[in-house]
């Protein structure tokens, strides 16, 4: 039995740490098999030497998040444990330290993984960046904070958020009013993510200037968009065509952020999913970056990550092999394929 003591200096660090009635604590005790009793302001860790090394280490970098005013709760807990296990918890100071930008209510925008942080430092440093991973890593989100940031830094003069109106299982035609009315509910992620960020008031005010751009694929053939921040969402259904089309939609003074999941094609069997074309076709390109969220960047409910990785773990089986149907024909045929006698 290993014990250790840790020391922290502010009191409000150490409630943000412990969570509502000391959940958190408890949640590391369960994950890594400690022990852990809080004795004014100093904290005893008892279990196995590995394991109370792997809490001691899990609680500081915890602490490293509150000290930047950053809210803890059990996906943060459970994000960290990974990153200890795993030895990456020195990179913990990294992923808060860049905010993208700030929402309407004040609230700062920032990744809250190392694969987050990567995303968002491709997008600063490329012109052309894909980003390929499940729900929930902010694939859409992420891509349209940095391009607020981008308009509020008069680096773009256009935002152009774009989608493919793809049908999954339900049919355009059945759904009432008119065409943009048709394609606004495929269109509501990328809706919802600008009216956190600018707010309902100023986005309705950039819209009427021409300044935001909400549209499917389909309006963007026949354009060249400089100056622009353009956002394809969805990018899995795209069809190879349509994604050559809009990449070749690129002006000066733009970037252009690919975001899909190739898990979630809704494409006809038939039809090659042009994201996942376009990764093999643009690999090794300078100023374009391909970018691969996983299960770990999840940053909605947990239960979000354990479905992912369910499904994950069920594609990744092999098929269960039928046994083969014995004929009297292929009884003889082996027979003389050995040079016996047919029975």
């Amino acid at each position: 039995m290993a014990e250790k003591s840790m020391s922290v200096d502010r009191l409000e660090n150490i409630i943000s740490v412990f969570g509502s009635f000391d959940e958190n604590l408890r949640l590391i005790e369960n994950e890594l098999d400690v022990k852990i009793v809080d004795r004014n302001s100093e904290l005893n860790i008892s279990g196995s030497e590995e394991d109370v090394d792997c809490a001691g280490r899990a609680i500081s970098g915890l602490l490293t998040l509150a000290s930047k005013g950053e809210s803890i709760d059990a996906r943060s807990v459970r994000y960290i444990i990974g990153l200890v296990k795993e030895g990456q918890d020195d990179k913990v100071s990294e992923i808060t330290r860049d905010v993208i930008c700030i929402s309407a209510k004040g609230k700062p925008i920032k990744a809250k993984t190392l694969g987050q942080k990567k995303y968002v430092d491709a997008i600063q440093n490329n012109t052309v960046t894909l980003a390929i991973g499940p729900a929930g890593t902010g694939k859409t989100y992420l891509a349209v904070a940095a391009a607020v940031s981008a308009f509020r830094g008069k680096s773009v003069n256009r935002i152009i958020l774009t989608r493919p109106a793809v049908e999954a299982g339900e049919r355009l035609g059945f759904l009432p009013g008119d065409l943009q009315s048709k394609v606004d509910p495929y269109l509501r992620p990328l809706y919802d993510a600008l009216f956190e960020l600018l707010g309902a008031e100023t986005y309705n005010k950039y819209l009427e200037r021409g300044n935001i751009e909400v549209a499917p694929l389909a309006y963007m053939r026949g354009r060249t968009l400089d100056d622009s921040f353009i956002i394809l969402d969805e990018a899995q259904n795209t069809s190879r065509e349509q994604m050559k089309m809009f990449l070749t939609r690129l002006g000066f003074g733009s970037k252009v952020v690919i975001t899909g999941d190739i898990t979630q094609i809704d494409l006809p069997p038939d039809k090659t999913s042009g994201l996942r074309d376009a990764m093999r076709v643009l690999e090794g390109i300078p100023d374009i970056a391909i970018c691969s969220l996983t299960v770990s960047d999840v940053v909605r409910h947990e239960l979000v990550s354990k479905i992912i990785a369910a499904y994950e773990k069920r594609e990744k089986k092999p098929p269960v092999r039928q046994p083969e149907r014995t004929t009297g024909a292929a009884v003889r045929k082996k027979a003389q394929g050995r040079g016996g006698k047919q029975p």
